[in-house]
């Protein structure tokens, strides 16, 4: 039986745990929002993308040489499924459209959760932080642009 804990193991727990991690700071942002989907759910987008990503750069590795083979599908199959959940979570109401930001968030959960599978680190983290910029100083700033008087002549 293969050691549990090899260098692979270790980079693929690493990588895991980070975009789990990313996942739910983004996550409890949503939550303090008040949103539907907050720490758990953005927490699983961003794992789950690192690991079909990691899925994919094993797969590469022993099956690259294969003709027809393109590792790189899974990771643009992750794009189109995540999309399929983000609109699952955008509302019509009262002729009102809610969740989209919500939606964009989930998005952007699974692309750091894919940067970190491929092992780019610093740019999942410089991601979630200006996600969490967008998600909070942007907030309030669109609040203050709300509050301003439009002329409407």
């Amino acid at each position: 039986m293969e050691n549990f804990l090899n260098l692979d193991q270790l980079d693929i727990l690493i990588k895991l745990s980070l975009a789990m991690g990313l996942g739910v700071v983004i996550g409890v942002e949503r939550l303090w929002a008040h949103k539907t989907a907050t720490m758990r759910t953005h927490a699983l987008v961003a794992m789950g993308s690192a690991m079909f990503v990691v899925i994919s750069e094993i797969l590469a590795r022993h099956y690259g040489t294969f003709s027809g083979f393109n590792p790189t599908q899974m990771a643009a199959s992750i794009i189109t499924g995540v999309g399929f959940l983000g609109a699952g979570l955008i509302i019509y109401h009262n002729s009102q459209i809610s969740g989209v930001t919500t939606a964009s968030g989930i998005w952007v959960s699974a692309g750091i959760g894919m940067a970190v599978g491929f092992g780019l680190y610093s740019l999942a983290i410089i991601a979630t932080l200006l996600t969490l910029f967008i998600f909070t100083v942007l907030w309030f700033v669109e609040q203050r642009l709300k509050d301003l008087p439009i002329d409407k002549n």
